[in-house]
C-alpha cells in the first residue's frame, strides 16, 4: 500500500466528522435558511417543504401577554 492509499483507507474508515452543534437559535435558522435555499435552487420541493417546517419550529414564539386586570 502507497502512503497515500494508507491515508485514504484511514481517512474512510473515520467517516465524517460531525459538525458541531448550532451554539444558539440564530445560527440554527442560519443553517435552516441556507439548506432550504439550497434545496429551492436543485428544485428539491419535499426537501424544501421539510426544512420549512423545521424553520417554522425554529422560529422564537412571541406569546401575548395577558391583559392587565380593570378594577
Amino acid at each position: 500500500m502507497t502512503m497515500l492509499s494508507l491515508k485514504l483507507s484511514r481517512a474512510l474508515s473515520g467517516g465524517r466528522a460531525e459538525p458541531p452543534p448550532p451554539a444558539d437559535r440564530a445560527s440554527l435558522l442560519v443553517t435552516l435558511l441556507r439548506k432550504r435555499a439550497a434545496a429551492h435552487n436543485t428544485g428539491a420541493e419535499e426537501l424544501e417543504a421539510m426544512l420549512r417546517d423545521q424553520i417554522r419550529w425554529a422560529l422564537p414564539m412571541a406569546t401575548p401577554e395577558e391583559p392587565a386586570s380593570v378594577d
